[in-house]
């Protein structure tokens, strides 16, 4: 560890004190004539021993400057630096677009052999995704009727994945607006500005495009001219059995979803398209994006810090309130007046 001041041009205003005290003038007080007339009892304090105090102006400017001088030491912020330490980034920046419109309500998922929805499942397995991702920058786009920045791209993980597992369904409302997730990402990717880093969307849903001023394709077209690449995840069983009046059948919970359109977004910004039936399929589909290869870049370097200012400036006060109470101490004359005005009983 290494001690250094973050600040070491503070102490340029060493001197102003001393520019003060001869530039600006005292201000002239007139005196007061004051009536004593017990002067006979205070002259024979003058017989009394003088006892060594702070009172003098010699030891009251040293006291002064000295604490002046602390006062700039804590000023210019004293601090332990310790080793450098590497950060690990990949160089990814990664968006989750995530549907939550009320479809993602069906009830076709497992976890633990017990029937879930489609949306605890995403939380399930998406939020273990998210969590792994060190590294990289993490942001998450909610999307129904409308879509939603909910966290913008940050290293946080944890944060990222707790806002996902507290989204609910029809927050965004009812419908489902792909184009707009794609393009509400793609422009949160455009604001970073960053020619390094790869741009990655993974987007999921279990429906068509039923709302939204943006199509779908038209916003693929825009993440590939802006170099954004998208995977696209489909979700939902291909079948399941429900009861009815005439007995039990099977229907296809996922009749709506529309690969076709997933299937063109992803290989037109260099992508892919997974589709996932079940919960352990979904979880081996987040296993595989997890093998993106990331842009090297060079390391960043952090170096820690302690800071120290707080010691020096407790001193500082110390010693202020220390000099303050010296100062107005009262004098052995102030005694004898202060006794004479006590009422006799």
């Amino acid at each position: 560890m290494v001690f250094q001041f973050a600040w070491p041009w503070v102490f340029l205003i060493l001197p102003l004190p001393i520019l003060v005290y001869f530039k600006l003038k005292p201000a002239k007080q007139e005196k007061a004539a004051v009536v004593v007339p017990f002067y006979q009892q205070l002259s024979t304090l003058h017989n009394e021993p003088q006892k060594l105090t702070l009172n003098n102006k010699t030891s009251t400017l040293l006291a002064l400057s000295f604490i002046w001088l602390i006062f700039l030491t804590a000023a210019a912020r004293p601090q332990w630096v310790g080793e450098a330490i590497a950060l690990s980034i990949s160089g990814r920046d990664l968006l989750v677009a995530v549907d939550i419109s009320d479809s993602m309500e069906q009830t076709d998922m497992k976890r633990k052999l017990k029937p879930i929805s489609r949306l605890e499942a995403v939380k399930d397995v998406v939020s273990e995704f998210i969590t792994r991702r060190e590294g990289d920058r993490i942001g998450l786009v909610l999307f129904g009727s409308n879509a939603y920045l909910q966290a913008p791209l940050t290293f946080d993980t944890k944060t990222v994945a707790r806002f996902l597992n507290e989204a609910q369904l029809g927050f965004a409302g009812p419908q489902t607006a792909i184009g707009d997730a794609i393009g509400l990402s793609v422009k949160r990717l455009q604001q970073l500005q960053s020619t390094n880093s790869q741009r990655v969307i993974i987007l999921l849903t279990d429906g068509a495009n039923t709302a939204g001023e943006v199509e779908p394709l038209q916003a693929a077209k825009l993440a590939e001219q802006t170099g954004v690449k998208i995977y696209t995840v489909g979700i939902g069983a291909d079948k399941m059995v429900v009861g009815g009046l005439f007995g039990r059948r099977t229907i296809n919970p996922s009749a709506q979803l529309d690969e076709k359109t997933l299937v063109s977004i992803a290989q037109s910004t260099g992508g892919q398209y997974f589709r996932a039936r079940e919960t352990k399929e979904l979880n081996r589909i987040y296993q595989e994006l997890d093998k993106l290869e990331p842009i090297e870049q060079e390391k960043e370097w952090l170096r820690p810090t302690q800071a120290l200012f707080m010691w020096p400036l407790s001193l500082a006060l110390l010693l202020s309130v220390l000099l303050i109470g010296i100062r107005v101490r009262p004098s052995p004359s102030e005694k004898v007046i202060n006794s004479l005005k006590e009422p006799n009983v």
